[in-house]
């Protein structure tokens, strides 16, 4: 596994290197945002961890950078700025998750391996998925509906795939947060809400049929509708 750590504390370098080398990775350093962005973009990386507070542009903006051309790379966040503000800002920046410093090293390579698995998960299984006229392509990670392509930050991706692969099935705020941000705690906001209104205006306003539904009290549901369900 090829991991690309973007990290400006010495200190901490050495032991998340030294560490991830130790559990059979390869570890590429970058030590400023300018030079982290110019090596995602030139090498692949199975995923890439990355601190918001850098030398020369800072996380976020490197974050969105690399989304602009690679939608599949797995990228998390590392930082001592851990306000719910924070991690939404990081998250809706096309970061995966999102790791609060300090942290345990264990905890770390947990989530990096979690990342990779999912990442590959999605590149071996089915490539092309239809639901009711919305594509949605597992290798490119792109989306279509009718035709028509839809741009989607990776967070608002991954949770169109998260109900994609759960179609059917009431899902609650709490398994939606663990599943698609692998985060099993609560953040003391609406985070889920705000990024199911995010994603349904993008693929369901302006089309008679919904795709996404309000189970109240409950949670939600991906299914095929109809018309009369718009409300839902």
């Amino acid at each position: 596994m090829k991991v690309l750590l973007i990290e400006d504390e010495p200190a901490l370098v050495s032991v998340i290197v030294r560490g991830l080398t130790e559990a059979g990775m390869e570890v590429s350093v970058a030590a400023d945002g300018n030079t982290g962005l110019e090596m995602a973009q030139s090498h692949n990386f199975d995923v890439i961890t990355l601190d918001i507070m850098l030398p020369g542009i800072n996380g976020i903006q490197v974050c969105k950078e690399i989304r602009k051309q690679n939608n599949s790379v797995a990228i998390l966040m590392l930082t001592a700025l851990s306000s719910t503000e924070n991690i939404v800002t990081g998250l809706n920046s096309g970061a995966d998750d999102y790791l609060a410093k300090p942290f345990k090293f264990a905890e770390l390579e947990a989530r990096i391996r979690t990342l990779a698995r999912r990442s590959n998960a999605g590149k071996a299984g089915k490539s092309i998925i239809n639901v009711d006229g919305l594509e949605v392509d597992t290798l490119s990670k792109t989306v279509k509906r009718n035709g028509k392509a839809i741009s989607l930050t990776a967070t608002e991706y991954h949770l169109l795939e998260y109900f994609i692969k759960n179609q059917n099935m009431v899902l609650s705020r709490v398994q939606i947060l663990e599943n698609v941000w692998d985060i099993d705690f609560n953040m003391g906001t609406n985070v889920v809400d705000v990024y199911v209104n995010y994603l349904r205006k993008k693929i369901d306003n302006g089309y008679d049929t919904k795709l996404i539904h309000t189970i109240f009290g409950m949670g939600y549901m991906f299914k095929e509708g109809s018309a009369d369900e718009a409300a839902n």
